[in-house]
């Protein structure tokens, strides 16, 4: 997730109190104003004398030469590096953001934002906004904050499923609501995972609850903001996990809660080309996989031939990263 501060030096409370309703994940004051932040919201002080301290935290580099890039590269092997320069055209952010995921920039305009978000197609790790104007401030976190990943989808045929017994199942309750066509990805491998869709269908069963992902089995993967993965029976209230559209569109979203339960539980399996893919799912209608069109698919509806979306790739992985490795898992 692209993290984002916002710098109020000199002092500024309409500031402050903007990054905090935005949902900024720090914010860069003077030495000796983080008691005033605290007093204003539970938010990461920059500073001095604050939770991220300078030096010790990030460091912030001036660029005006190669020897300033190479000594950036360096320090961006422990710790965050905040870029700035007077001119923009001198920073070589697409070197930087090519060699490492720790680069942040200062922005201070809506154009720069843009920029900086978009180097490589792949934009910093995060930025320092640098502006006085709380709108403008307001209108640039939000466009950080609300900005999703792309997700590589495929669409995948089912060719089997099977009724099981008895198994623990999970609930995402998220703080986010969800509508037509979004979910989350899971699967037993993480190399193969379903787009698993929201509880947001009218049904004559249950009310809709739209926060919901009723996801599987709890030895499940699902896919994280960060390009990470976990097991289902992992996530705990605060967690981010990712919410995903049918568009390969995709965001970050909050944990509320997480419901175990013992449920009845089938085994889908599908394939895509020449890759096979699995989940555990709970055995009801109202559990759903979604279509290549972001329609709500029921399971107990699937069928060999019945199409549906998917997420794949290669290698293992290792604590959640991707990694180049041989491993086969069934």
């Amino acid at each position: 997730m692209r993290g984002v501060w916002v710098k109020a030096i000199p002092y500024k409370k309409s500031l402050i109190t903007t990054a905090l309703e935005g949902g900024a994940h720090g914010v860069w004051v003077e030495k000796g104003m983080a008691t005033k932040v605290k007093e204003l919201g539970l938010v990461e002080v920059v500073a001095e004398d604050g939770d991220l301290k300078p030096g010790e935290h990030f460091e912030v580099v001036k660029i005006a030469s190669k020897e300033d890039e190479e000594r950036t590269l360096q320090l961006s092997k422990r710790m965050i590096v905040v870029v700035e320069a007077e001119d923009w055209k001198v920073i070589p952010l697409e070197n930087l953001v090519s060699q490492s995921d720790n680069i942040w920039t200062v922005v201070r305009d809506e154009d720069e934002l843009t920029m900086a978000l978009g180097v490589l197609e792949k934009g910093v790790a995060g930025v320092v906004l640098e502006n006085p104007d709380p709108a403008t401030v307001k209108r640039m976190i939000q466009k950080v904050v609300s900005e999703g990943q792309k997700v590589g989808l495929e669409v995948a045929e089912i060719t089997k499923v099977t009724p099981l017994g008895m198994g623990d199942r999970i609930c995402v309750d998220t703080c986010t609501m969800m509508g037509l066509g979004e979910g989350m990805l899971v699967g037993n491998s993480s190399s193969g995972m379903f787009l698993v869709h929201a509880e947001s269908v009218e049904n004559p069963y249950v009310s809709p609850r739209p926060f919901r992902v009723n996801a599987g089995a709890v030895h499940m993967y699902t896919l994280l903001p960060n390009g990470k993965t976990t097991y289902l029976s992992e996530l705990k209230a605060g967690d981010t996990v990712l919410i995903t559209r049918h568009t390969g569109e995709a965001s970050p979203a909050i944990v509320g809660r997480i419901k175990q339960e013992r449920r009845p539980m089938l085994l889908i399996e599908a394939k895509t080309g020449e890759k096979s893919l699995s989940a555990v799912l709970q055995n009801a209608e109202t559990i759903r996989l979604t279509s290549p069109e972001g329609e709500p698919v029921s399971v107990v509806k699937l069928r060999p031939g019945t199409k549906v979306l998917v997420r794949t790739e290669g290698g293992g992985r290792h604590f959640g990263v991707a990694i180049k490795e041989t491993i086969s898992e069934r």
